[in-house]
């Protein structure tokens, strides 16, 4: 059967509408720069009108170029929270976007009630919009995330949904079963359970998008990790994928088991929904990298020694190893497994025959090792082992980091065959909801690697842990923190 799909990628930066057919392959491809703004320190929000109107744009470009589609899939960047009028369909305030930090007092105030909420999540900034532009919680309104949100421009109005993916990172749903809502946090948190949407599968018919050409059905909503997980047919249980952007993201595939820990794991890993099926859930467990791309970008914005981030891998490759430097990636903290916002960047080793490549492949090299360390934190909480890696994102095109994670990690690593596996994935399963598969384990046979590359000798990890534990707890009031 087949299928081509209208995929919205919803991003931290911008959106993007790309037209994918269901063997993988690429019609067109549209994005639009939609930055957020950040009015103090540790503040991060948007404009969600002007959000949804770039999408809008972008998704009826791409159909002009392409043609009518058989449905449309939404990516999304997970837990940024907007509030809106219901009868108006106008945001009360700001979107506050994922990484906005301005409710981390709230989080710390509320585990004195039992509640453990990380500001992160959607839960307390819903209600920080609620105090600033409902405080007596009079008015009809509707939440939703990003998806949530899209689904809604999309459909005019019609729909307020989202899918068990985006649901499960809110902080709004019981830890222990993901279904449904958390009738607790909503009393804790006062908000009435009439403004939260309604929890889809992953892959099904939601509603019509009449907003756009030809009116094509909404047929997949998903968080962008686990779209990525999807894109690069992590299936099974066992696969693993890490996307290295800004950040790095690891997300391992379990199956209907959900992890035996409620929170975080003791290898410092978070039990995620991957995707719900006919109404059935597949977990999966996400390690977290604060900093991985940031780090080139210091290298290039700030220090100068490069000025490209491809420049890196050239300079990298001047030298055989990095002469005893070690470099640790933690501008923001440190996160799995340490979990330490106190934790800060350091180089160690420096000589005076330290030179330009040495420090570049350091700085390779360590965002390598913190991928080794996701693995190895994903592989103890989740008790099995990850035979190969696959990678996505804009460091995957770097060869010399490539090799890095190879060698740090010991195991193969698979190149994504596009950079960015989210809108991949989005499409797999909004193909799949109208039956070009018949399962999500059908994806496996879509996974063709841009490249494969296999381990050499092993990096240093002993001398990496000694460095990574001279790195903690540099801002002690800041390593005191801590959300699980």
């Amino acid at each position: 059967m087949a299928v081509t799909v209208l995929v919205i990628d919803a991003g931290t930066s911008g959106v993007r509408a790309a037209v994918v057919r269901e063997d993988g392959s690429f019609v067109t491809d549209i994005a639009r720069e939609v930055l957020p703004s950040s009015p103090a320190g540790g503040l991060v929000e948007f404009d969600a009108a002007e959000y949804a109107a770039a999408a809008l744009d972008v998704a009826r470009a791409a159909l002009e170029r392409s043609g009518p589609v058989d449905a449309v899939g939404i990516s999304n960047q997970r837990a940024s929270t907007v509030v809106w009028d219901r009868a108006t369909g106008v945001p009360v305030g700001p979107a506050l976007g994922w990484q906005d930090l301005r409710t981390v007092g709230s989080c710390l105030v509320l585990r004195g009630d039992g509640l453990k909420l990380a500001p992160n999540q959607s839960a307390t900034k819903l209600q920080w919009l609620l105090d600033a532009y409902d405080p007596d919680r009079s008015r009809d309104l509707c939440f939703g995330t990003i998806d949530t949100w899209l689904a809604w421009a999309l459909s005019d109005g019609a729909l307020h949904v989202t899918d068990a993916s985006n649901a499960a990172v809110t902080g709004l749903q019981p830890a222990i079963d993901a279904q449904g809502w958390d009738e607790r946090v909503l009393d804790v948190l006062r908000i009435d359970p009439r403004m939260l949407p309604t929890i889809v599968d992953t892959a099904c018919v939601v509603g019509e998008a009449r907003a756009l050409p030809g009116v094509p059905p909404i047929a997949s909503m998903t968080g962008d990790q686990q779209a990525s997980l999807a894109g690069m047919a992590c299936v099974h249980r066992g696969d693993a994928k890490i996307t290295f952007g800004t950040g790095g993201m690891l997300d391992l595939t379990l199956g209907p088991t959900r992890p035996a820990f409620e929170h975080r794991g003791e290898a410092g890993t978070f039990p995620i929904v991957a995707w719900r099926v006919g109404n059935a859930l597949t977990w999966g467990v996400e390690a977290i990298m604060l900093a991985a791309g940031t780090n080139v970008q210091w290298l290039r914005d700030d220090l100068g020694i490069i000025a490209s981030a491809d420049e890196s891998h050239e300079v990298a490759a001047r030298c055989a190893d990095t002469g005893g430097v070690v470099f640790v990636p933690a501008p923001l903290g440190l996160g799995t497994p340490a979990w330490d916002y106190g934790a800060r960047a350091a180089l160690f080793g420096l000589t005076r025959g330290s030179g330009r490549p040495e420090i570049v492949r350091a700085v390779l090299e360590g965002i390598a090792h913190r991928g080794a360390d996701l693995v190895e934190s994903a592989e103890a909480d989740a008790g099995l082992r990850i035979p190969v890696l696959r990678v996505d994102g804009g460091m995957t095109d770097n060869p010399t980091f490539i090799q890095a994670l190879a060698d740090a990690t010991q195991r193969p690593v698979e190149i994504s065959p596009v950079r960015e596996a989210t809108t991949l994935g989005a499409a797999l399963l909004a193909a799949l909801a109208l039956g070009a598969y018949e399962g999500v384990e059908d994806f496996a046979r879509t996974w063709t690697p841009r490249a494969r590359v296999e381990p050499g000798a092993p990096l240093d990890r002993d001398r990496w842990h000694d460095a990574v534990a001279r790195s903690l707890q540099w801002i002690p009031e800041l390593s005191g923190i801590d959300f699980a």
